[in-house]
């Protein structure tokens, strides 16, 4: 490999030929060789999209002579195409303030600059971070990345699988099932009924994630290193707001107090917290329809799902409920994450959190995992859903919760005397209530109705 030399404050640095960082982010790479996470590809975006605005509002404020801010916009707009992927190679466990991941951004857009305008006009610190600290930028790209990976990856991903659920509703109007709580039989329910719990823990979640947006869409960049904005033209923090709601097409607008919005995470963990109880609505969404699909012959068996993999190298014939067990596995992670999330928002010493790069490390898994999650859950298994009519009229017709319309009759003890009749001596409610001498034949016959109890 051929390497070219560049310098720092600290000296010089050895730096492969084809890559645009400079010394740097070198030093990053050789100094953290720490696992194999990144600093994910959202964040290098959303720096694009800020390094960008914080050009324009430096060139409007008369910072930014007019070549200079040309061509930064043009090397981010390259960024923003995914045609310098190869440029940003640093891990999450780097310094906690973000400040090499920074500095990586700051020198790739001078180095593909320089290279572009065939001359030096760009430097790092300069220009491309002009009235900036990683300080205020780390966190913005953070608030950046975060509102636009959950309103333009999650939310759409929520109203596929909502929609689905509208259309298994519409299909199964009228089906009568036995309900369940406490894995035990209990009183009736329709088939839409329980589906509709399904699709409004969705719209309940999503609703919850749309109001966490508001804080995320408030923007720390023009605190530089402490809150004070040193370096920064007044009004740069409101133009350079501006400038990110105009090139993303969403409403940012700056932190009201930037003292707060550089050490404290607590719209972040606000919104993990949203996506945290997605996850719990899906581990329990997931975990419905395994046990109602359970079987084939040995379980519940109450709906069909598709049958996508063989389920057992032993086990010929064996189909297993493998996206139920997938979404289950990604809420585990999310649940996890949100522990991280919360323990790195905790960590804001004085005018700076140092846990910025694990803490969006973990909430953009989370927002990825769970949005990849749901269009996999519904495409390959929800979709498929259809209810075995005949198995959920057996088990209704089995339970001896059914009982319980016969309270206003023959009285709650009565009733509790008739069930653990028919169920020790295996007979049904009719006969145990009619050999109890509570009800005649012909009275049971009448009020014990069944599709009258949902």
């Amino acid at each position: 490999m051929e390497y070219r030399i560049e310098h720092d404050s600290m000296g010089e640095v050895s730096v492969p030929a084809d890559r645009y960082w400079g010394a740097q982010t070198q030093r990053s790479f050789e100094n953290f060789k720490i696992g194999i996470e990144k600093i994910p590809g959202e964040v290098i975006r959303a720096f694009a999209i800020l390094k960008k605005a914080a050009a324009t509002a430096n060139h409007h404020l008369g910072k930014l002579d007019e070549e200079r801010f040309h061509l930064i916009a043009q090397v981010c707009d390259e960024i923003l195409a995914g045609k310098l992927d190869g440029h940003f190679p640093l891990a999450v466990w780097q310094t906690g303030s973000g400040t090499q991941s920074n500095m990586n951004v700051n020198e790739v857009i001078a180095g593909r600059g320089n290279e572009i305008a065939g001359k030096k006009l760009l430097h790092p610190n300069d220009h491309a971070n002009m009235s900036q600290s990683s300080n205020d930028t780390f966190p913005t790209a953070m608030h950046i990345a975060a509102a636009t990976e959950i309103e333009d990856r999650l939310l759409p991903a929520i109203d596929l699988l909502t929609g689905t659920f509208d259309r298994l509703m519409a299909e199964h109007e009228g089906i009568i099932k036995t309900g369940r709580t406490h894995l035990q039989d209990a009183t009736p329910i329709t088939f839409s009924q329980e589906i509709s719990g399904w699709k409004n823990m969705l719209e309940k979640s999503r609703q919850m994630l749309v109001m966490s947006l508001s804080g995320l869409r408030e923007l720390a960049l023009g605190g530089t290193a402490v809150g004070t904005g040193l370096n920064a033209p007044k009004g740069f923090d409101v133009e350079v707001a501006k400038a990110v709601s105009d090139l993303t097409g969403k409403d940012f607008i700056t932190a009201e107090n930037k003292f707060h919005s550089l050490t404290s995470k607590d719209e972040l963990v606000f919104a993990h917290g949203a996506l945290k109880g997605l996850a719990a609505d899906m581990m329990k969404i997931a975990n419905d329809v395994r046990w109602l699909s359970s079987g084939p012959r040995c379980g519940l068996g109450e709906i069909f799902i598709p049958e996508n993999e063989p389920g057992s190298s032993i086990m010929p014939g064996k189909v297993n409920p493998t996206q139920c067990e997938s979404v289950t596995m990604v809420a585990v992670q999310v649940m996890a994450n949100d522990v991280a999330v919360g323990l790195a928002a905790s960590q804001g010493n004085f005018e700076l959190n140092v846990f910025m790069p694990v803490c969006i490390y973990n909430f953009l898994q989370s927002v990825r995992l769970l949005s990849d999650s749901l269009v996999s859950f519904n495409n390959n298994c929800v979709a498929g859903i259809k209810a075995n009519k005949e198995k959920m009229a057996e088990n209704l017709h089995r339970s001896l919760m059914l009982v319980t319309c016969l309270n206003p009759h023959i009285g709650y003890e009565n009733a509790a005397k008739t069930a653990k009749k028919a169920y020790k001596e295996n007979i049904s409610l009719k006969e145990a209530c009619v050999e109890l001498g509570f009800l005649t034949a012909e009275k049971f016959d009448e009020v014990f109705k069944p599709e009258k109890m949902v």
